[in-house]
């Protein structure tokens, strides 16, 4: 109220959702855009636990982790914290420069991928054409549902999204890792040449500096290397990592239990 003893109308300034940040979503047709979404609508829409999200926080250290859920793969390399899933790739941090160098490469990737190159890989086909005979498969226009023979290019299954989106994730990371290796390479020879020639403490330091760098940049690699490694090793973290048969096997039994349920209720009324 003010001096005059009336209201004061000003209207307040509306704050921003506590706990929301800034994801970038990037559909399978490498377009992009932002959302301003809350942690807990990121583990309803992804299905991965709290836990899993802190990994991809940017104020904490976490070592190079890639994750394979339910309904989605965590990936925290070096500077790309993401989420993947089926069909879109979340990303955190997305105005940092290397992140968007990350995402330039990403977007143009994948709105320039041709499926007759992508390489082909094993596995069980899902189609509509193999569903029993007495299914309804036009139930599927209520709602949207992902092509099951999408994936199926001239008989082969190439392969499906999040695998080409992590392909593309590891192929960047190794080669921002390989791109300082090599810098730090043409650093170190002529350091430690002058260091052969006149052995005085600012070359000392400039070697030892070159040394601190390197020692660090090998720790990195090898968080990246031992990751993969385990990852490769386990069979069960592995499986876990096929999303699109996950969601397509579901989307199936939605359709078989929509087909049953309107059998079920068309027998009650007869």
């Amino acid at each position: 109220m003010g001096d005059s003893g009336e209201l004061n109308l000003t209207p307040l300034v509306k704050r921003k959702g506590v706990g929301t940040r800034a994801w970038l979503v990037v559909s399978e047709l490498g377009k992009s855009r932002i959302e301003e979404v809350g942690k807990h609508s990121i583990m309803h829409r992804t299905g991965i636990p709290a836990r899993d999200l802190r990994i991809l926080d940017p104020a904490l250290a976490y070592p190079s982790t890639i994750l394979g859920r339910e309904r989605a793969i965590v990936v925290n390399l070096e500077h790309v914290k993401a989420i993947i899933t089926a069909t879109e790739m979340l990303i955190l941090n997305s105005k940092d420069p290397s992140v968007a160098t990350f995402v330039s490469n990403l977007e143009c990737k994948l709105s320039n991928f041709d499926a007759s190159q992508s390489p082909a890989i094993k596995g069980s086909d899902v189609a509509i054409e193999d569903s029993p005979s007495d299914s309804k498969p036009e139930a599927s226009n209520s709602s949207p549902k992902i092509s099951f023979n999408a994936l199926k290019m001239d008989g082969l299954k190439v392969l499906p999204f999040e695998f080409r989106v992590l392909e593309i994730c590891l192929q960047f990371v190794c080669g921002c890792l390989e791109s300082e290796t090599s810098t730090l390479e043409q650093q170190a020879y002529p350091a430690l040449d002058e260091l052969s020639v006149s052995i005085s403490s600012l070359n000392l330091q400039r070697v030892r500096l070159i040394k601190n760098r390197l020692v660090a940049l090998f720790g990195r690699v090898q968080k990246v290397r031992d990751e993969l490694q385990q990852l490769l090793d386990d069979d069960m973290d592995m499986a876990e990592m096929y999303l699109t048969d996950k969601l397509a096997s579901r989307q199936v039994e939605d359709l078989v239990l929509e087909d049953e349920t309107e059998n079920y209720v068309l027998n009650d009324y007869r």
